[in-house]
């Protein structure tokens, strides 16, 4: 069997560092690699801030604590990755990028090393094609925020054998995470069936059929969604829904998931949601 005991997590943003935090957190040795120092240390800050908060609450000890970072170590170089067990990428949500890196690391690491991508919505077989080993290629695609969700979709690529899918499905659950295996669709399941129900709230909108207040009160208050559909698609950002739904419209060809032409204008009048002050709503 497999065993995995030191991982590489590819892009210190969000997703990155939720994911380093996690795997130091359950023990595994991380090895944080990004483009830049800056990147790097705004990752780490923002994990050490978890962690603080973690303490704080009385939660870990401050022992724990030091543990946890003293199991990550820092990396601009991807040459790094010939002495892991398993690679998560977690860089920007695009393919040719994506591809690029998987190419590199299928020189680098070990031939034995499983490689995994974080990604939302993109196709994990085209990804692996990009490989020599694509029996060894998966999906796990964490929810954000990471140490928080339970979650983590596990995408079988075509090639995936189940000896990996089994190593990462073992893995998850050393986490503390809730795997759940998915084939490799557009969109898995959280996106397929999430987004279109954000692009659908925005049409509600966009055909005046009642206020953007109202379209989250019914979804809130008569579904019991703890948030509504755009004041979510606020938080994840109005830019990654539309690519979402253009990768959802591409790969089934179906026009149920047209993007609205409302959530297009918002996007290229640059209000893409909470991370740029004005989305639906307006943010301090």
């Amino acid at each position: 069997m497999m065993k995995i005991q030191k991982i590489m997590v590819i892009g210190a943003g969000q997703m990155g560092s939720g994911i380093a935090q996690v795997c130091a957190q359950s023990g595994f040795q991380v090895v944080l690699n990004d483009l830049k120092d800056e990147f790097l240390d705004r990752g780490l800050g923002v994990i050490t801030k978890n962690l603080t908060r973690q303490v704080d609450k009385g939660r870990m000890t401050e022992a724990d604590k030091d543990q946890v970072l003293a199991n990550i170590t820092r990396s601009t170089n991807l040459q790094d990755a010939s002495s892991v067990d398993l690679v998560i990428e977690a860089a920007v949500e695009n393919m040719e990028i994506k591809t690029k890196i998987f190419e590199q690391l299928d020189e680098i690491a070990p031939k034995e090393t499983i490689l995994a991508s974080n990604t939302s919505s993109l196709p994990i077989t085209e990804i692996a094609a990009a490989t020599k080993r694509p029996e060894k290629v998966i999906g796990m695609h964490f929810m954000n925020p990471v140490p928080v969700m339970k979650l983590v979709e596990i995408i079988r690529g075509l090639a995936t054998t189940d000896e990996v899918y089994q190593a990462i499905e073992d893995l998850t659950k050393a986490l503390s995470k809730v795997p759940v295996e998915v084939n490799d669709f557009p969109g898995f399941v959280s996106n397929r069936v999430l987004m279109p129900m954000i692009n659908e709230a925005v049409y509600t909108l966009y055909e005046g059929v009642a206020t953007k207040e109202a379209i989250d009160d019914v979804m809130k208050l008569g579904m019991n969604h703890p948030m509504g559909p755009l004041t979510l698609a606020d938080f994840i950002g109005l830019d990654t829904c539309l690519y979402i739904m253009e990768i959802l419209h591409e790969g089934f060809g179906d026009d149920k998931y047209r993007p609205c032409p409302l959530l297009r204008k918002y996007v290229k009048a640059g209000w893409l949601g909470k991370k740029t002050g004005r989305g639906f709503y307006t943010y301090e």
